[in-house]
């Protein structure tokens, strides 16, 4: 007995200088309101001290932390002190369990420590308040909804600092930037953010509330009992919400209300020279989900440039370019009402574009006689060759040997214009080979010199130098 009674000593003895010794725990207040910040304290004493690491207290991430040192002379030894200091936030009741710490080449436990965290009643007379609300709580997949969220803040509240984190938007599209308000009454700031937002997918989704963290300044008493000013961080958090998503019938990928429409910069063009059509969409609705209109036309080439969305305008470029007359289809989306719940079909009127033909090589008619005797019928057969005598087919034959000859000898000197399928002087050409690399910055801005020389009777000067670098970094040919 008097053994076992040794054994339960001795444990107790090393127990208690592992307990409490050199390490004190400690917490700046032990019961707080729902949101204030909570500076949990570790004061180490001695050399050779390893900082423990704390990424969460009760559960609850740490936002900040901090250190300080202190020496002081006791009977003429040096004691050095350390101050660890960890801020969370916590969310509910809660105990910090025990940290172990070395100091020393020691190992201390720390005591428990019970946190009471009481909950507040959200009040519009508070200091600070932030309050969530949406102008639709029942939603089509894609239809556009505004959450806004108010906060609102006394006039006489002192703030020092803020941070501010939005709610969490899991499920949720947000269009553009959100929009920002400032209104001021006798007594209050508020301030207004509003977020335009479509459902992903069909269901019941959460926005988590939004939360901000004040800091401001108060008057705290001392050991003394006096007050000196003190910055005190609080965490205030909004409402959630809820909102209920439904699917949209019949397998309708776009939904919302608008209006289509889409005209040419021209209807009646020379040969090859370029036509421009608009097409543009206005409305609310998930303009993002509709795709390039870019038609088929035969013999017609066709580029078209990326969709451009801004606020509640979809535009579309679509460059159409042709050496005899044709007709630009009508373009048309298929989009889902919500608000009389019908699938709606709208669509442009089509668009007739004239080639001016007097502009086209005039064709030769050949008339073939059949004999001299009144009445026989004459033929006429339409050819677009033109007449060659001998001696000009004597001197291309002559002329093309000598080129050819040419070429071969100088076939290592030869320019990129002769590596091209086209003549860099060939203006309407060139501009048929840059349409579809239009995308790119530099050969815009060729093109829309090249449609402002062609067809519009400016006279800029063309770069030549420029030209051969984008052929040859675009690998046009």
């Amino acid at each position: 007995m008097m053994k076992n009674l040794g054994k339960i000593f001795f444990l107790l003895t090393i127990l208690s200088q592992i307990l409490f010794a050199n390490v004190v725990a400690s917490v700046d207040s032990d019961h707080v309101s729902f949101g204030e910040v909570v500076s949990y304290n570790l004061t180490l004493s001695g050399d050779d001290v390893k900082r423990p690491e704390i990424f969460t207290l009760c559960g609850e991430d740490v936002v900040s932390t901090g250190s300080a040192t202190s020496i002081q002379i006791v009977n003429g030894d040096y004691q050095k002190s350390y101050v660890l200091s960890y801020k969370f936030v916590p969310t509910a009741s809660c105990t910090i369990d025990p940290i172990s710490v070395e100091v020393g080449g020691k190992t201390y436990l720390t005591q428990a420590i019970d946190i009471v965290v009481e909950k507040t009643v959200t009040s519009k007379n508070d200091d600070f308040s932030l309050f969530l609300s949406v102008n639709k709580e029942e939603v089509y997949v894609g239809e556009p909804f505004e959450l806004t969220l108010l906060f609102r803040q006394k006039k006489s509240a002192q703030v020092v600092d803020n941070k501010f984190s939005q709610p969490e938007f899991k499920g949720f599209w947000v269009k553009g930037q959100p929009k920002q308000e400032i209104l001021k009454d006798k007594e209050y700031i508020n301030t207004k953010i509003i977020y335009k937002m479509a459902p992903q997918r069909e269901g019941n989704l959460h926005i988590s509330p939004a939360q901000i963290a004040i800091a401001s300044r108060k008057n705290v008493k001392n050991y003394y009992g006096g007050l000196f000013p003190e910055v005190k961080w609080k965490t205030y958090f909004s409402n959630d919400l809820n909102i209920s998503a439904k699917a949209l019938p019949n397998g309708v990928s776009i939904v919302g209300n608008f209006t289509i429409e889409a005209f040419a910069d021209k209807t009646q063009v020379n040969p090859n020279e370029v036509v421009n059509v608009t097409l543009k969409i206005t409305g609310d609705g998930n303009l993002e989900d509709i795709k390039t209109f870019k038609p088929y036309i035969e013999g017609v080439s066709v580029f078209d440039e990326k969709i451009l969305i801004k606020d509640n305008v979809l535009t579309q470029k679509i460059t159409f370019v042709a050496d005899s007359s044709f007709e630009v289809p009508s373009f048309s989306i298929e989009a889902f009402d919500p608000q009389n719940k019908e699938i709606k079909t709208l669509a442009t009127d089509t668009i007739k574009i004239t080639i001016n033909s007097s502009i086209v090589s005039k064709k030769e008619e050949l008339i073939i006689k059949k004999g001299d005797k009144p009445g026989e019928v004459v033929e006429k057969v339409v050819i677009q060759t033109k007449k060659l005598d001998i001696l000009w087919i004597v001197a291309i034959f002559l002329g093309g040997l000598i080129l050819g000859i040419g070429l071969m000898l100088l076939k290592p000197l030869l320019t990129y214009e002769r590596k091209s399928k086209f003549n860099l002087k060939d203006y309407k050409m060139l501009l048929i080979k840059l349409m579809p690399f239009k995308e790119h910055t530099d050969v815009k801005e060729l093109v829309d010199t090249l449609e402002a020389n062609l067809y519009q009777d400016s006279s800029k000067e063309i770069d030549k130098k420029l030209i051969k670098e984008i052929i040859k970094k675009y690998e046009i040919i």
